[in-house]
C-alpha cells in the first residue's frame, strides 16, 4: 500500500524508532513529528498529554498515514488506547513490545525500568510486565534529566556521562534486565550500558515496536510491495527546525535533512 507510517515524538527520540524502522522496513515512507516545542511530556498533567498527543495524531492522519506508531513512552503510557478509539488506522504503542522482550531476556526475573516522570508514575510498565510474569522483581527509576541532555544535542558531553552514572547509581546490582523506557534513551545507550555493567541486557523498547509494525502490516495486508519507488521521508517539528536536523542528521547518519516547522495549536489541526 502506497501510504506513509506515521510516528510521533514529544521530541527526537522517537527518531531511534525511526531509524530502525529504516533498518527493517527500508521499503516503507515514513512521516514524522516531534513536538519539541512542549518536550518533556513526563511532567506534564495527563490531560496535557492526551491533548498533544491527539493534536499530533490528527497532524499525522491529515498527511494520509496507513498506520501510526507512538513512538513516545509517555504518550503510550497516556493515551494509547484514546487514540486508538477515535482512528480506524492501526495504532501502535511502545510499551508493550518492550515489556515483552524483557519478559524474555531476563534471567533472574530482576528487571529494572528507566523513563520519564509520566512513564514511571503511571505504573504501565511494572504492570505489563506482572500481566507476563507475577513472579518478576520489578524496579522503575525515573531519570527526568536524560531527555532534557537529549534535547540539548549533549549526548556526547561530560554532563550526559554525570547525569546517567549519578541516576543510575541507585539501581539494584542484582538487575540483569533493563529497559529503556523512552525513546530518547537509546541515544544515551552507550553511557547507560557503562553505568550498570556489561552483564545487564538493554532492552530498546522502540526497536522492538518496530518488530511488531512489521508484522502488523503483514497481518493487515498494508506494507508496501513496491521495490523500485523513491522513498520521500518527512520529519516536523514543533521546535527550532535547525537544532532538529542537527540530532537527526547525526543519530539517523544522513546529510541535508529536510525539516519543516509545525504549529499543532493553529485551529484546522483541532479536528480528531
Amino acid at each position: 500500500m502506497q501510504r506513509p507510517i506515521g510516528f510521533m515524538d514529544s521530541g527526537v527520540g522517537g527518531l531511534t524508532v525511526v531509524k530502525e524502522a529504516m533498518k527493517q522496513l527500508p521499503h516503507e515512507e515514513i512521516i514524522y513529528i516531534g513536538d519539541t516545542a512542549r518536550c518533556p511530556y513526563g511532567p506534564r498533567p495527563k490531560e496535557e498529554i492526551i491533548q498533544y498527543t491527539l493534536e499530533m495524531a490528527d497532524f499525522l492522519v491529515q498527511k494520509d498515514i496507513k498506520m501510526l506508531v507512538i513512538a513516545c513512552n509517555t504518550a503510550t503510557s497516556v493515551a494509547l488506547e484514546i487514540v486508538r478509539e477515535k482512528l480506524t488506522i492501526p495504532v501502535i504503542g511502545v510499551i508493550l513490545p518492550g515489556a515483552r522482550a524483557a519478559v524474555k531476556a531476563t534471567k533472574n526475573k530482576n528487571i529494572a525500568v528507566i523513563g520519564t516522570l509520566g512513564t514511571i508514575k503511571s505504573d504501565a510498565y511494572a504492570h505489563t510486565l506482572h500481566v507476563k510474569d507475577s513472579r518478576l522483581s520489578v524496579t522503575s527509576l525515573a531519570c527526568p534529566d536524560f531527555v532534557d541532555v537529549v534535547e540539548h544535542d549533549q549526548a556526547q558531553t561530560p554532563r550526559a556521562e554525570k547525569v546517567v552514572s549519578e541516576t543510575l547509581a541507585v539501581l539494584p546490582k542484582n538487575i540483569d534486565t533493563l529497559i529503556l523506557g523512552c525513546t530518547h534513551y537509546p541515544i544515551l545507550r552507550t553511557l547507560i550500558q557503562n553505568a550498570v555493567g556489561p552483564a545487564v541486557t538493554l532492552i530498546d523498547s522502540g526497536a522492538e515496536t518496530v518488530s511488531e509494525v512489521s508484522a502488523l502490516l503483514d497481518d493487515y495486508g498494508i506494507g508496501e510491495l513496491s521495490r523500485d519507488k523513491t522513498r520521500h521521508h518527512q520529519f516536523f517539528t514543533t521546535g527550532s527546525e535547525k537544532l532538529f536536523a542537527e540530532i537527526a542528521e547525526n543519530w539517523l547518519e544522513v546529510s541535508q535533512l529536510s525539516v519543516a516547522h509545525v504549529d499543532l495549536e493553529t485551529e484546522e489541526n483541532h479536528a480528531l
